[in-house]
């Protein structure tokens, strides 16, 4: 086949367009990567290029969070060559909106989780008529890549990425979505907040619906789907809240914490001596080598309630135990204690103890990461990720 992949802003779609390219490759299909951030460059992944690319019948197109079909004349480019169209959601679809009401013919919807494919079936049902599971994928080292003993490893606790306030993050409701404060609306998405710190097991859905009836709004289903757009913010407010209230749980219990990624300056506690920011946001791959040298990688979830994480598998392909919150789909396909650790937001008291005990036994923690390392690299890797697009696709 002749597949067509993307760049874009996001530095972390870049490696996983590379990585799925060299998959692609490897099964003698035949590829190109189109710069969208600078196509008239005239570099090897501009127009330059793609337009002799294209000259000949292209049979798919890969993307993600629908980058590189947004735009009409890629809408047209992609339903003149029939093409399949791949979208790979790594963010929850109330940010895709306009995607799902507008895209090429042979659309074929991934989501890595379960409650965002019932979100599209249940408000796009009519736009969007394949919608399929797909976990995230992790990245296999090099046979020879050595493996840091246990004991020997920098880092206690690990956690990769950002951080911001989410008081900042919420009153993007103001700037981006024109909501003002001391507004009814305004007013509704913060008890939305509400609703989502008082229970953390909600998706966004649940708890917007659980608003509405709590202020007996009766809405219309156009303005229901634009007010489900500006839920954005409060989901980007929720992750944070969350993310804050971990590691601070575990802050505050005395063990070293050690954060990578933007933002961390603007942490509360993050002068404490037990608390450490490695550095600033690195490129996807540099981040591997840090899991590798950690005992254990901690996971928050972005919101996914039913769904997967590349962090929890990248964490156990690089030999290290992923400490991670409850999804329906993890507890689904991993043991707690047998190839995985599991802690509940709702109980975060019991989180110091879980990773001590983890830290304390060593024998213990290898012999779970080495359960984990096998499953995740036989079911979770960027080669099952081009199986189970090819086993949509092809039937």
């Amino acid at each position: 086949m002749r597949i067509v992949l993307f760049y874009s802003e996001v530095e972390s779609f870049n490696y996983f367009s590379d990585v799925l390219a060299a998959q692609l490759e490897a099964r003698g299909h035949e590829t190109f990567i189109l710069d969208l951030t600078n196509p008239g460059s005239g570099g090897v992944h501009s127009f330059d290029y793609f337009i002799p690319f294209i000259s000949k019948k292209v049979d798919m197109a890969i993307c993600f969070d629908g980058l590189g079909i947004l735009d009409d004349v890629y809408i047209d480019i992609w339903n003149e060559h029939q093409a399949e169209i791949v979208d790979i959601l790594m963010d929850p679809p109330i940010r895709f909106h306009g995607v799902f009401k507008k895209h090429p013919r042979n659309y074929h919807l991934f989501c890595c989780d379960r409650d965002h494919m019932e979100y599209v079936r249940k408000y796009f049902h009519e736009e969007v008529s394949d919608i399929v599971f797909m976990p995230h994928a992790g990245t296999l080292p090099a046979e020879d890549d050595p493996v840091i003993p246990y004991a020997k490893r920098s880092y206690d606790i690990l956690f990769s990425g950002t951080y911001y306030r989410y008081q900042d993050e919420f009153m993007k409701l103001k700037t981006v979505f024109s909501v003002e404060p001391n507004t009814k609306l305004y007013s509704f998405y913060e008890q939305m907040f509400s609703n989502l710190t008082e229970d953390s097991c909600l998706t966004l859905d649940q708890a917007f619906h659980l608003t509405l009836d709590q202020c007996k709004w009766e809405v219309s289903e156009d303005m229901l789907k634009l007010m489900l757009t500006f839920t954005e913010p409060v989901d980007w407010a929720v992750r944070m809240y969350y993310r804050e209230q971990v590691i601070t749980a575990l802050a505050e219990a005395g063990l070293k914490i050690h954060l990578l990624g933007r933002g961390w300056e603007n942490y509360p506690l993050i002068d404490r001596p037990n608390v450490y920011h490695i550095d600033e946001r690195i490129p996807f791959a540099e981040t591997l080598p840090y899991m590798a040298d950690a005992k254990i990688c901690l996971n928050v979830f972005p919101w996914f309630k039913s769904g997967s994480h590349d962090r929890i598998f990248n964490t156990l392909l690089q030999h290290s135990v992923p400490l991670t919150d409850y999804s329906h789909w993890v507890a689904d396909h991993f043991t707690d204690g047998v190839d995985i650790a599991l802690y509940d937001l709702a109980h975060l008291e019991q989180l110091p103890g879980i990773a001590e005990s983890l830290l304390k036994d060593s024998a213990f923690a290898e012999a779970m990461i080495q359960r984990g390392y096998e499953k995740v690299s036989r079911n979770y890797t960027w080669s099952n990720c081009v199986d189970r697009i090819f086993e949509v696709i092809c039937g």
